[in-house]
Order: C-alpha cells, then structure tokens, then sequence
C-alpha cells in the first residue's frame, strides 16, 4: 500500500492541500494509506522548562497540534477517507522529512505557507526545505488550486 504523508498546520492554504489530496484520490489503483502530521515548534530550552513540568509541555503540545489537525481530519473523515495522525516536535522540515523515512512514505504533499518570494527568501520556507532534505517526491500544492 502507498503511504501518502501531508504536513498540515491548520491554516486554508494546508487545507487546501489536503482537498487537493482527496480530489486525487481516486486516480490510484488502490487506496493510499494517508499520513496527517502536524510539527509543534519546540518551547524554548532553558530556563522555562525548569518552572513547567515535561507532563504540561507534552500536553501543550499535544492540544495545539490537535487544533492544527482538526480541520484536515474533519474533510478526510466527511470523505469516508481513512488516515492516521501524528503531531510532531521539532524543526518542521526536519520532523516532516525524518516522518516521511520512518514511515516508508512515497510522497509529501504540502501546501507552500504562502508567503511572497521575497519574503520565502528571507525567512525561510518549510516547503523549500522539505524539497531541499527530501528523498521521496513533494508535491507542492498552490493555495489557489
């Protein structure tokens, strides 16, 4: 079974990707095993985790990446599309590309966050660094698609 993996972070243009997923869905030969994964930016180290316990941080994380999947799995599961989730700590690009290896994923399918090129170049893109670090195919999906 193909194992289909989409980043989502909660915002339309990630919502969008995951349409477009749906949308493509029928065009394999079987049914892809889809793969949400939300990445939760780590709390900075230091002297803030030394006045909140690891259990409240874990927990932290874990509503927030909740929020951020809410959507995706409400239009997957109104499909009658099966998925799994996961919500992630670490670098974005990173965690996306290290999730797509462990879980022997064939393709990311992402939405660009949708900042301007200028700005893309400036700050820094999750989706051009998945492109950068990914061995396994991107498919960049417009916000406008």
């Amino acid at each position: 079974m193909i194992k289909l993996l989409a980043p989502v972070d909660g915002s339309e243009n990630s919502n969008k990707a995951v349409r477009f997923l749906i949308g493509k869905i029928s065009q394999y030969k079987e049914p892809p095993e889809i793969h949400l994964l939300n990445v939760q930016y780590p709390i900075a180290s230091g002297n803030v985790k030394q006045f909140i316990r690891h259990e409240e941080i874990d927990r932290y994380y874990h509503d927030e990446g909740m929020a951020a999947l809410q959507a995706a799995r409400k239009l997957l599961g109104q499909a009658g599309i099966p998925y799994v989730y996961h919500v992630g700590v670490g670098e974005p690009a990173e965690t996306i590309v290290r999730y797509a290896q462990e879980h022997d994923c064939r393709q990311i399918v992402m939405s660009p966050r949708g900042l301007g090129s200028v700005m893309g170049m400036l700050l820094g893109s999750v989706a051009a660094k998945v492109l950068h670090l990914s061995e396994v195919p991107v498919l960049l999906v417009k916000g406008d698609a």
